[in-house]
């Protein structure tokens, strides 16, 4: 059963073709790097397409829980999981965007290219656009003059938290 954050979750999640991804190195430090985002879906699974053979993939190997952080001028999502390297040609065809010949020049069929699958545990999300923007800029004013902080947790449509 879906709630309404989950629902608005999977809505933000559309809107980015990019990400940060989150790993942790085998001495325990955090690494991150930017990501295209190859595909998000309703079951709360992302995908990206990677080398087969990166330190990325070495390091999820080790511990696969990840970060991936989205980020445009009036939207963040932030995500919680654990990611897996899948090699399926069938996905990579029903996903393929021609723009990653840049780092795949044998297409889809690429030798070195495997897909690397985040399977969602837990999402936080801030939308300050649109209507929520305008919410969002109208509890600030009122907390600014009230020296209290914005009052938008219980409004699903700003912010809010999905997983445990």
């Amino acid at each position: 059963m879906a709630t309404e954050t989950t629902e608005k979750l999977h809505e933000l999640l559309e809107d980015f073709d990019s990400a940060m991804l989150v790993t942790r190195t085998a001495g325990g430090e955090l690494r991150s790097r930017p990501m295209a985002v190859a595909d998000s879906e309703d079951d709360g699974e992302i995908w990206f397409v990677t080398e087969r053979h990166s330190g990325k993939l070495e390091e999820i190997a080790r511990d696969g829980h990840v970060n991936v952080a989205m980020q445009s001028r009036m939207k963040f999502v932030s995500i919680s999981g654990t990611a897996v390297a899948v090699d399926d040609p069938r996905k990579v065809s029903e996903i393929w965007n021609e723009a990653w010949k840049v780092w795949f020049p044998g297409g889809k069929d690429d030798p070195t290219l495997i897909l690397l699958k985040v399977h969602v545990d837990r999402g936080e999300y801030w939308d300050n656009s649109g209507m929520s923007g305008i919410k969002y800029l109208i509890e600030a004013g009122k907390a600014y003059l009230s020296g209290t902080k914005p009052d938008v947790a219980g409004d699903p449509k700003v912010h809010g938290k999905v997983g445990a």
